[in-house]
């Protein structure tokens, strides 16, 4: 009698083990699809990122940018009296208050207008109305 309730306790273990086995492999399944859809997308991301850097290519090749800067802008080239010597420059500012609230705007503030302009930009018309 002690033999069949440990045959049947037995068994009963036997079960569970394999019951736990089967939901361990379901588990192993479900994580390995997981896997795969994870590896699936980061290739497509991959892919996607490839070709995003070959329109980048496309899209910074400089002939193309030459030809886009000759069609809308009316550029001219440089021409050698454009230059001016390190003497014309502005000296540099006098150092500025750091706890000035506004260091930029003050720099803007007493900026003095240029002498002359550069290149093909015309000179800005003179108003007469104070700033």
């Amino acid at each position: 009698m002690i033999l069949r309730i440990l045959n049947f306790i037995v068994l009963g273990a036997f079960v569970l083990a394999a019951a736990y086995v089967y939901r361990i492999k379901f588990d192993s399944t479900v994580q390995a699809e997981r896997l795969a859809k994870i590896r699936g997308e980061v290739r497509h991301e991959h892919d996607r990122i490839a070709a995003l850097r070959a329109e980048w290519g496309e899209l910074d090749n400089p002939a193309r940018i030459e030809e886009l800067a000759k069609h809308y802008l009316s550029l001219k080239p440089v021409a050698p009296t454009q230059f001016d010597s390190l003497v014309a420059l502005p000296d540099r500012p006098a150092f500025m208050n750091p706890e000035s609230k506004d260091p930029i705007g003050l720099m803007i503030e007493t900026a003095k207008e240029p002498v002359s302009t550069t290149g093909s930009v015309p000179a800005p018309a003179k108003s007469e109305t104070p700033r």
